[in-house]
């Protein structure tokens, strides 16, 4: 997140803000609400611990600091894995590796590009040689910053000098089926030229619309955004692979510098909102309307310690002590335990009712594991899953995340739809979307701690 590096925060505020809102409670808190992912900035061992058995996903990161060491040799990768990851699961759901945070745009001066593709490879052929490499993915953050341009944005690129580099990085997500992430913030943009943007178009609001050449029309600036990196992934020649965008961090300020008239809590409220609201509908982005997108929400605390502009500390939904900084709904309705208060909505033990409810597989779970829940449900004494079979219905795709959903689904719908039995050794995620429709535009994932 420019222009302060998150990962620049000294562990102490870490440890300072955990002293208040530990690591345990936070786990607790998110289980009560619709988060079913969360991307920290580093392998804290409490913060890894506490997510232990929670059914969320985490996705970890290597420190900019340790992208060299780790570039050095695969042996260098193996112990950092070894030490800070390899301990945690699978009781931890870890599904991604983030190697730095916007390091090719963050002190160029002092950091070795060619270190952050290494490191990656490093990294992947340790988990290729542990047998982990298709539940973990290796990838990298970007800033906006590795573009030349954003807009018009069927016409970006890369910036020239990163060219190489980015060609190298593409290439390894391509092959290795990772997201490729960034970091993408409507509010800079606006900030910095605040007579050339509408402000609704920035906060994603639903605008008369902003015209590409090639015919697209855009209605707010982050799916502008996205396809402006779809655009440069494309220059490189890669139009015809499979790479899915991920926004790594998006997000509002409630407070800014005196004469940031857009950093209020009304305009914070009023993104993020949309930025749910946008999640949970069925719709891609103009360039690739059926583009599945995640994104990660920045951020869930207030970080007042932290150095550089107001705006740089006032990203959170809610303060260090955990109270609100302004009223937004993620309130889970149907989710297991008890909440802890703070008024996301608590926790039931009773089924979910209601006609819009479904269980699906989870992405990225273990596919041993699927297989053993698709016999569970449709051996003796299960559900009937003729319709998975060749000649049924929902055969096509023919995909073992697929036909598991299917039975998962019928299963928990049969059983009275209660939280447990969209459990499924974790595996199953209970959802208000059709899962017979793409969803193309996922979010419910947050960055939290930084």
């Amino acid at each position: 997140m420019a222009p302060t590096s998150l990962l620049l925060l000294p562990l102490l505020l870490l440890l300072c803000l955990f002293r208040r809102f530990p690591p345990s409670k936070v786990a607790q808190l998110l289980q009560s609400t619709l988060i079913d992912k969360v991307k920290i900035y580093d392998t804290n061992p409490e913060i890894l611990e506490a997510f232990s058995n929670t059914g969320i996903d985490l996705i970890v990161a290597v420190e900019n600091s340790h992208v060299s060491n780790i570039s050095s040799d695969v042996a260098a990768a193996d112990e950092w894995f070894a030490t800070r990851v390899a301990p945690f699961i699978p009781a931890t759901s870890i599904v991604a590796i983030a190697v730095g945070n916007e390091y090719l745009t963050t002190d160029t001066d002092h950091l070795a590009i060619n270190a952050l593709i290494q490191a990656m490879q490093n990294l992947h052929g340790v988990l290729l040689a542990r047998g982990l490499d298709r539940k973990i993915k290796v990838t990298t953050p970007h800033s906006m910053a590795v573009l030349a341009s954003s807009f018009p944005p069927s016409a970006s690129t890369f910036a020239l000098e990163l060219i190489p580099t980015m060609t190298s990085i593409v290439g390894f997500i391509a092959d290795t089926g990772a997201p490729f992430m960034i970091n993408a913030y409507p509010y800079f943009a606006y900030r910095d030229n605040p007579g050339k943007i509408y402000l609704e178009y920035a906060l994603l609001g639903n605008t008369t619309g902003v015209r590409d050449p090639k015919g697209f029309v855009y209605n707010n600036m982050l799916d502008a955004q996205i396809d402006a990196v779809r655009s440069a992934i494309n220059a490189l020649g890669f139009g015809n692979r499979t790479i899915e965008i991920t926004v790594s961090e998006s997000g509002w300020p409630s407070k800014g510098e005196a004469g940031d008239a857009a950093a209020t809590p009304e305009n914070a409220k009023k993104y993020n909102t949309r930025l749910i609201e946008r999640g949970q509908s069925d719709k891609g982005t103009p360039m690739r309307p059926k583009d599945k997108v995640e994104v990660f929400v920045f951020a869930l605390f207030n970080e007042n310690k932290k150095g550089g502009v107001a705006s740089e500390r006032n990203f959170g939904i809610l303060n260090g002590d955990g109270s609100k900084v302004y009223e937004i709904d993620l309130s889970c309705k149907f989710c297991s335990g008890n909440g802890i208060g703070v008024g996301f909505g608590e926790k039931v033990a009773n089924a979910a009712r209601g006609p819009s409810v479904w269980c699906v597989a989870k992405p990225h779970s273990d596919e041993k594991v699927l297989q053993a829940v698709l016999d569970f449900c449709c051996g003796p004494g299960g559900v009937d899953c003729r319709e998975i079979y060749g000649s049924g219905d929902c055969f096509e795709p023919n995909k073992l995340h697929a036909h598991s959903s299917y039975a998962m689904n019928v299963y928990y719908q049969m059983h009275g739809r209660n939280y447990w039995n969209c459990d499924f050794k974790g595996t199953g995620l209970v959802t208000f979307s059709d899962p017979s429709k793409l969803i193309k535009y996922q979010i419910f994932v947050f960055s939290i701690f930084n």
